[in-house]
Order: structure tokens, then sequence, then C-alpha cells
């Protein structure tokens, strides 16, 4: 021990050690505000649609699918011809109890009878991906559609840009949908969400994802 501490007092291991942690804070400061501004943009960028069946129970699955595909095909015709995130939240606040009555009218058609929740806000969101798009987990605005008890599976995409799958088999992001995503992220911030073989883009989103999962995990116990 007393080795150690001798080792300690040297001066230019002290100084060594004093510039290790400075250089330490000074990267740790440098990524947490890369990953907070990186990510800020990207969410600033995006309109989520989140829908949550009443069960996991194949019926219950099979109608959250047919709500999820009633309420999109209206979103595209109101929202045909938005230019900005601002406007289609506006446009989907504006028609917020039509979504629930095209839901209600869903559900009652094909034989069920479950209430509907309608609500849009910003909402905790984990790590999705979109074809060859990928979201990191946070806090997005969204359009959230709860399906009687909603206790069974999530479905979750964005309607704008519209990268709701056109085929949801194949899992194909129209490339206009892309385009418009694009131009309200700059070249790297792009590049970090879409489907990237670069090994540094792949780390910078394993921050984003890192420091956001602990930022939800805080929220989280904050509210227990």
């Amino acid at each position: 021990m007393k080795n150690i501490l001798n080792f300690i007092k040297n001066p230019k291991i002290k100084a060594g050690i004093i510039l290790s942690i400075l250089l330490f804070l000074y990267t740790s400061i440098c990524a947490i505000s890369y990953a907070q501004t990186t990510f800020s943009d990207i969410s600033d960028s995006v309109f989520r649609l989140h829908v949550i069946a009443n069960s996991n129970s194949e019926e219950d699955q099979n109608l959250k699918f047919k709500v999820r595909d009633s309420l999109l095909n209206y979103m595209n015709e109101i929202c045909v011809n938005c230019t900005s995130k601002e406007e289609a939240i506006q446009i989907a606040k504006n028609h917020q109890e039509d979504f629930k009555q095209i839901a209600l009218s869903t559900i009652y058609k094909e034989g069920f009878s479950y209430d509907v929740n309608i609500e849009i806000g910003n909402f905790e969101f984990p790590t999705k991906h979109y074809g060859d798009i990928s979201l990191p987990a946070g806090f997005y605005d969204a359009l959230k559609v709860e399906i009687g008890d909603s206790k069974g599976k999530n479905w979750w995409c964005v309607m704008f840009p519209s990268l709701c799958f056109v085929d949801i088999s194949s899992g194909i992001v129209p490339d206009e949908s892309k385009e418009e995503l694009h131009e309200s992220l700059s070249d790297e911030e792009y590049a970090l969400i879409s489907d990237n073989e670069d090994f540094g883009l792949k780390f910078k989103f394993k921050l984003l994802e890192f420091f956001n999962n602990t930022k939800l995990q805080v929220s989280n116990k904050d509210k227990r």
C-alpha cells in the first residue's frame, strides 16, 4: 500500500492521472451532448403511431392490424399535402375524434365491442427498425391508440413522414418518405439511422441507444 501511495504521489504520475480524469470527463460530456443533440433532431422530425392490442390472443392481434390499417389510410388521406411534422400533428389533433370513430367502427365491424382511447402526446418508444431505417429508443411525439384493456403486443411505426410499410410482408419503406426524412436531418444524422455498415456510424448509434436507454430507466424509476 505504501508503495502505491508513493507511486501516486510522484508528480508526473499524479499529473497523468489528473489529465486522464479530465480527458474522460471531457469525452463523456461531448458524447452526452452529441447524443442529446442528435436524438433531439431525429425525434423532432417524426410523428409516430403506437397501437396497443386488447390482448395477445390471435383474434385481438388481428384486430389490432385492421385498426392500424384503417387509421393509416385515414391519416394518409388528410395529410397527403403535409410538409412538416408540426402540420401533421395539428391535423391529427383536429381530427382526433375522427380517429377514434374510425377505430371504433373497425372494431364493431369485426364483431368486437372494445372501447378505444386515442391520445396525442410525447411517449416512450424502444429502438425500432423500419426496413432500412432504425430509430433509437427515446421519447417521441405520437398518436397512441389503446384498444380495450390494451394489454397486448404493440404496433409501432412512423406516420410522418410515412415510414409505415407499404407492403408489411416485405418491409419496404417508400423512397419518397425516406427523402422527406433526409431533408429534415443532416447527412450524418440520416446516415446514422440508415442501414449502414460503417463502424463509426454503428458505434454512434449504439451511443445514442446507451444514453437514451439510461435516460428512460431513470425516468421510469422517478415515476415509481
